[in-house]
């Protein structure tokens, strides 16, 4: 903006305060008690919604705590309701064990119990890290051994002690594994 617009903008403004000064005098005790009214109700007005948009940020705050505390407490029911059949076959196998001493239809039953875990656990994003034959990945594996071998190449996993597991793609325990390393 030029320093002219600028001069005639001020100009402006100087000329609509000094009317409303010259209004201000013009009018009369009522009207000023008038006009200070309508200000105190529309002042009233405002604060009312201030106090009412106030009063909806706390009930939508505590809603949504709950809700959280909801999600929090229930989250898993889904993953509960899916376990629970994997825990029938399990009492039922353990009934049958004690009753029969069948081992082939013990043995049927235990692997379609660990199908049922294994497809439970892969619906909610779990998934088994089992890296026997793979080369040592210390973001996935802890090396509990190293074993010298010259059977493999150095840094692979020999043997799996303990299998890891991985949530959505996020480690949630590490596999335990021996390590082979080359023969001194």
């Amino acid at each position: 903006m030029s320093k002219q617009e600028e001069q005639v903008q001020d100009e402006q403004v100087q000329g609509e305060q000094a009317e409303g000064e010259a209004c201000a005098e013009n009018l009369s005790a009522e009207e000023l008690a008038r006009l200070l009214e309508e200000a105190r109700a529309q002042a009233d007005e405002h604060w009312d919604k201030v106090v009412r948009a106030q009063a909806e940020m706390d009930n939508l705050k505590k809603r949504h705590q709950r809700e959280l505390e909801q999600a929090h407490k229930f989250g898993l029911e889904k993953f509960v309701a899916e376990l629970l059949g994997v825990w029938d076959s399990l009492e039922l196998g353990y009934n049958a064990a004690k009753e029969s001493q069948d081992i082939e239809k013990l043995l049927e039953g235990t692997e379609l119990t660990l199908k049922m875990l294994k497809d439970a656990m892969a619906k909610f994003g779990v998934e088994q890290i089992d890296p026997q034959g793979q080369p040592f990945d210390p973001e996935q594996h802890q090396a509990m051994q190293v074993v010298e071998r010259d059977d493999v190449a150095p840094n692979t996993v020999v043997e799996v002690i303990q299998k890891g597991y991985s949530l959505n793609g996020r480690l949630v325990r590490p596999a335990l594994v021996m390590v082979s390393k080359s023969p001194a």
